[in-house]
């Protein structure tokens, strides 16, 4: 190794690590969360309990490809995309 080459390489070695810090700090928890949130998306049934990204408290009544059909209280019934579920609460179980 030359000399230049050996100082081209340590003048990129911080780049190089505060790349890497980035991507395990930051990239690679996001990715994480993004594929838990996927899964648990694909894995909505009928009579999951759930609660949407508006805040609102609902039974999985009808699962189609990309929305739901909820019920929200008593006879109120309200059709919804997937990605509108923030969490699930209570898997299974019969719908209220």
């Amino acid at each position: 190794m030359t000399p230049q080459l050996e100082a081209q390489l340590i003048t990129l070695l911080p780049v190089v690590i505060v790349f890497a810090f980035f991507f395990f700090v930051a990239v690679l928890p996001q990715q994480r969360k993004d594929r838990r949130y996927r899964e648990m998306l694909a894995r909505l049934k009928k009579g999951d309990r759930i609660v949407t990204r508006g805040g609102l408290y609902a039974v999985v009544l009808e699962v189609k490809d990309k929305d739901l059909m909820l019920e929200l209280a008593q006879n109120v019934r309200v059709r919804a995309e997937r990605s509108a579920v923030l969490s699930v609460l209570k898997r299974g179980g019969a719908a209220t």
